[in-house]
């Protein structure tokens, strides 16, 4: 399992024009799942992702969770985290699930 996490004030995903989710401040987290993960690796990643301490504290130091600001989760599914390009010039994506 893979994920990219990025801080945000806000986010939001459109399909066709129409918002599908949006999130106040918090993290917008795109995530690939792999063939062989399974639900001890989806356990690992929500608890780093939660209890990362990537906000910053009244001193702006990195010292604050998504739990101690009371942030926001925006989940994407992300498949091409799982892209594989050391074979030729076209990514493989055959370690996706």
């Amino acid at each position: 399992m893979r994920a990219v996490l990025q801080r945000v004030k806000s986010a939001r995903v459109e399909v066709d024009g129409n918002v599908v989710g949006s999130i106040g401040h918090g993290l917008l987290v795109f995530v690939g799942i792999g063939a062989d993960d399974s639900k001890k690796d989806i356990d690992y990643i929500v608890n780093k992702t939660i209890n990362l301490r990537i906000f910053g504290d009244e001193k702006s130091k990195f010292n604050l969770s998504l739990l101690d600001i009371g942030g926001e989760v925006l989940l994407v599914s992300q498949f091409t985290l799982f892209g594989d390009c050391r074979k030729g010039r076209r990514p493989s994506f055959s370690g996706a699930a």
